[in-house]
């Protein structure tokens, strides 16, 4: 028999109208209350109805996030900014941590059906057309973090602009040869930066071929590809490690697609008895924290500001649900460090 509303109440020997009043957040109850109603629904399994909820109120006061499950540095400051920007609307967060196609479809379907948010954040993951029509034409609002959709509210980094200007800073810095190290070669962000990379390094004259890149995809370690698509540190020092083999002394500058996989590949610098930025310039991607302690060059992707722009953005299309979708894009700026140098 299915646990009702009746069976908390009594378990938490109190009335059904204090339960209500928990389950919504409501001022009008004691914290200690609170606690107490919340235990007897976690001990019960209970599942509050949507349309049972709505009576009391229309919004549930909360916003889920589905984001990858092996979470790196550059979440950190998302997460930063949406925490901040909930604070002032008075929401809550809950998060969801996926690390397959079906849990995030399965998490977006319980979502809806259950009603259990009042909208729903994205971060680094496509969003199928079938699912962008289930959400507007359910009126709850969506919104896509660091990846583009035409249908849908999304906010993203210029990634091609970026690895653009990353490159150009090491060709200003008089380096021609340049390899760039980058994740996963179906990821969107690495596709885009290599793109960036690509046609800085055309429109400058340079040579560009297969050994310009060395990818995640190459190395010869494949889990490294189911944590956040190859971008994390152990690809960019696996990738360095293949770069040094190849014993090509003319190389000198590397671009790397994320700091955490620049970070990498300084590892393997270091440990092959060599120096940064004395025998290799490297520029990253992203300004995350460990970058300003490492002295790290890079560029700088405004992740606090994107994750307030994220809530906001929900919170507008909340009070108008007519709201046509936006695409948003930011221009990330370079922040000159210490490991990049002219080439003498």
């Amino acid at each position: 028999m299915a646990v009702t509303i009746y069976d908390v109440a009594k378990l938490a020997k109190v009335g059904i109208g204090t339960v209500s009043r928990a389950i919504n957040n409501s001022s009008h109850i004691r914290p200690q209350t609170k606690k107490v109603v919340m235990e007897a629904i976690q001990e019960l399994g209970y599942t509050p109805h949507a349309i049972a909820q709505g009576l009391a109120r229309k919004k549930t006061g909360i916003l889920a996030a589905i984001m990858p499950f092996y979470t790196g540095h550059f979440y950190h400051e998302l997460l930063r900014g949406i925490m901040k920007s909930l604070s002032t609307f008075e929401y809550d967060l809950i998060l969801y941590y996926v690390d397959r196609v079906e849990m995030k479809n399965n998490f977006l379907d319980r979502t809806l059906h259950e009603r259990r948010c009042d909208g729903v954040l994205t971060f680094s993951m496509e969003i199928s057309d079938e699912y962008a029509e289930k959400y507007i034409n359910a009126k709850v609002p969506i919104v896509v973090v660091d990846r583009a959709h035409d249908k849908i509210d999304c906010i993203q980094v210029k990634n091609d602009e970026g690895a653009y200007s990353a490159t150009k800073h090491l060709i200003e810095m008089g380096h021609s040869r340049i390899v760039m190290i980058t994740g996963h070669n179906n990821s969107a962000p690495a596709r885009d930066r290599y793109q960036g990379f690509a046609r800085a390094m055309r429109d400058a004259g340079l040579l560009i071929d297969a050994d310009s890149i060395i990818s995640a995809d190459g190395l010869d370690d494949p889990t490294i590809l189911k944590q956040n698509d190859g971008f994390n540190e152990r690809a960019g020092e696996m990738a360095m490690k293949k770069l040094l083999q190849r014993n090509k002394a003319e190389v000198t500058a590397i671009f790397a697609a994320s700091d955490i996989l620049a970070i990498g590949a300084m590892k393997a610098i270091r440990e092959a008895g060599l120096s940064v930025p004395n025998d290799y310039s490297i520029i990253g991607f992203d300004d995350i924290e460990l970058a300003s302690y490492l002295s790290l060059t890079t560029m700088k992707q405004p992740m606090y500001e994107i994750g307030r722009m994220a809530v906001e953005r929900i919170m507008e299309k909340l009070e108008n649900k007519e709201s046509p979708a936006r695409q948003v894009q930011l221009s990330p700026a370079i922040v000159v460090r210490k490991t990049t140098a002219k080439l003498v």
